[in-house]
């Protein structure tokens, strides 16, 4: 049995100060939540410290950085090491993300690297796939996430892969407010864990975890987490609140 995983993705949102506000009241609601859902939070970079910071040692949330530099270190203004990472504590890091291919062209060979570096520093990628609506209509659905996959994750061993979550996120029904169907989504989730089989062993993707990364809310969170495929999500909007993004995690739980 694949346990949930509840990503939030603040994208550039909720400063440091918001953020300990945030987590303060997210942690006292969160009772054993976290025994049946793992949670993950990803503040931008400079949120992170004061997330990391205000969260109990027992709350039971993981932090994950929202991107990573496929460089150790370096004239690479801007960018963040995975050792950065790892200083401050961080668990898990969003590669592959739809926003950082399309609006900042980073390619399947690019996100392969990162993943890798996440990789050799001991770090969960959350590695993202998905589909514009073009290639959706126009038939290239399963190829576009084949060559996805099969790119993104050229040169990940069995070992490697067994720590990576997976995240199908439809371009079209990102920060949209229009949700692919539960049937569209299961069925798109499906595909992905054929593909890993194809790529590892039918054992293997059977535990790999894939996340729905398409506007997912407290009131489809349920209906989409009873999916055979789906375990869980990666969270935009809705996790933005600490109220709304308690009652998806609990509406997610209550679907397992």
């Amino acid at each position: 049995m694949r346990k949930p995983i509840i990503a939030a993705n603040w994208k550039m949102n909720i400063g440091p100060k918001e953020a300990e506000d945030f987590l303060s009241t997210f942690t006292s609601q969160l009772d054993n939540i976290t025994d049946e859902a793992d949670v993950v939070i990803a503040p931008p970079y400079v949120s992170i410290p004061a997330a990391v910071s205000a969260l109990h040692s027992n709350s039971g949330v993981s932090i994950a950085a929202q991107n990573v530099s496929e460089q150790d270190s370096g004239a690479y203004t801007g960018e963040v090491s995975t050792m950065m990472l790892k200083e401050l504590f961080v668990r898990y890091v969003i590669i592959g993300h739809s926003e950082r291919r399309t609006l900042y062209g980073e390619t399947n060979a690019l996100i392969n690297a990162k993943i890798k570096k996440a990789r050799a520093a001991n770090l969960k990628p959350i590695f993202c796939i998905g589909e514009t609506l073009d290639q959706r209509e126009s038939g290239k659905l399963e190829e576009v996430l084949r060559s996805q996959i099969t790119e993104g994750l050229a040169g990940i061993d069995d070992k490697d892969m067994k720590e990576i979550v997976v995240a199908y996120e439809p371009v079209w029904a990102i920060g949209t407010g229009v949700v692919a169907t539960v049937e569209q989504a299961q069925e798109a989730h499906a595909f992905v864990r054929s593909v890993i089989a194809d790529l590892y062993s039918g054992e293997l993707a059977e535990k790999i975890r894939i996340q729905y990364g398409g506007s997912m809310k407290a009131d489809n969170a349920g209906e989409l987490l009873a999916q055979p495929d789906i375990d869980g999500g990666l969270v935009g909007g809705a996790s933005l609140e600490p109220q709304s993004f308690l009652e998806l995690i609990r509406a997610a739980v209550a679907a397992g």
